[in-house]
């Protein structure tokens, strides 16, 4: 690596750690960091905090003032071409005058990938792309694959036992991780658009899938970024083929919104949730359940998720996995056994012989307090979209 090289890399490393600030507010935009050099010396930088406020160009633009002109902008994504609720970036590093501009990964909208660049290299700007780009798409796996594939990235979220039990017999649950590993849950939450539960796990828990700001304090963020990632709660989505979701259910009392994906057509069934607060939509239906696909598509075209934290019970984790739809899994792992008898992590009939096992690459494995977090990601996708 010469030395240009690495200083570009010194300064793109910085534009990332300035989008990881965004990591819990900026939905359903991505996560962006720009930095602004002259003459070796940081002369503006800036991030994009929250969706409907300045993306990171334009911050990093006014933090340089007329000290733009002639300086290397590093963007860990495509300037924007298009005029939404903020103005085109690409256009405004044009107007300040930067000479060079470094991305480190093309815009992942087909319809719009590569105009941001030529509007730059045709006002002359010398552009360089794809420098750290591997680091930049997994800043905004959700983003990209929203964009990409019109699907949200999902994240599968269990605790488990040793021996791989996520619950009693009965149904009891609470706690089989300690404190950091359910911190760790918190965070995961925080960074996503909506999170996904059945309705028995739901109803057996009495879950509320909130984003809690002490929990999120007592798991690293500061009390500024804790504040930020609780302030919007996230979008809370239950699957409930046959409306068994009680109107007193305690999510339905919490700020934000709770949706309820169905196959319940009728207004005299849906009223009292409707009434209790919850929005509610009708699905098709595979194998009699609700339509898991179809479920995926709705929540990316009505409500623009990037990522999705599924937290549910054996059955509908198994059938999403089965379905090809998890992308991630974080297990976390606790030192402890809980019998045969206990329920098991996931429930994936059909698996008969050795060849049709689902295997799994882990990309990770660390401890969080007492407990292990591994996580991995399918190798392969299953077909379908049965729940």
């Amino acid at each position: 690596m010469n030395r240009t090289d690495a200083t570009d890399a010194r300064w793109m490393a910085r534009a990332l750690e300035l989008a990881r600030r965004g990591l819990y507010t900026t939905h359903p935009n991505p996560r962006v960091g720009c930095v602004l050099v002259h003459d070796g010396r940081m002369v503006g930088e800036g991030w994009h905090e929250r969706a409907g406020e300045p993306h990171a160009e334009v911050n990093a633009l006014r933090a340089a003032g007329e000290q733009a002109r002639g300086a290397t902008a590093y963007v860990t994504l495509e300037p924007c071409s298009h005029q939404g609720r903020t103005g085109p970036c690409a256009r405004a590093l044009v107007e300040a005058g930067v000479a060079r501009v470094v991305v480190a990964m093309r815009d992942p909208n087909p319809a719009v990938s590569g105009r941001g660049l030529r509007i730059l290299e045709q006002a002359g700007i010398t552009v360089e792309c794809g420098l750290m780009a591997e680091e930049a798409t997994a800043l905004n796996p959700g983003f990209i694959k929203r964009m990409a594939h019109s699907l949200p990235f999902v994240r599968l979220k269990m605790a488990m036992s040793l021996d791989g039990r996520t619950a009693m017999a009965s149904g009891e649950s609470q706690w089989i991780t300690g404190a950091a590993a359910r911190g760790w849950g918190q965070r995961l939450r925080a960074q996503s658009s909506a999170i996904l539960s059945g309705v028995d796990a739901v109803s057996m828990d009495g879950s509320r899938l909130t984003v809690r700001q002490p929990a999120l304090i007592e798991a690293g963020l500061s009390e500024e970024a804790a504040r930020a990632a609780a302030h919007d709660q996230l979008l809370r989505v239950v699957v409930d083929s046959t409306l068994r979701l009680s109107p007193q259910a305690p999510m339905l009392a919490e700020p934000g919104r709770t949706l309820v994906a169905t196959l319940v057509d009728d207004p005299g069934r849906q009223a009292p949730l409707r009434e209790a607060g919850a929005e509610l939509i009708v699905l098709p239906a595979r194998e009699g359940r609700v339509d898991l696909m179809a479920l995926m598509r709705q929540l990316v075209e009505q409500e623009a998720c990037n990522e999705l934290l599924l937290e549910s019970g054996p059955g509908l984790a198994g059938a999403m996995l089965a379905a090809g739809l998890v992308d991630e899994l974080k297990l976390f792992m606790a030192p402890t056994l809980l019998g045969s008898d206990a329920r098991g992590l996931l429930n994936l009939p059909g698996l008969e012989r050795m060849d049709q096992q689902q295997t799994l690459v882990i990309d990770d494995i660390r401890a969080v307090g007492d407990d292990w977090c591994i996580t991995a990601r399918p190798c392969r996708a299953a077909t379908g979209a049965v729940n």
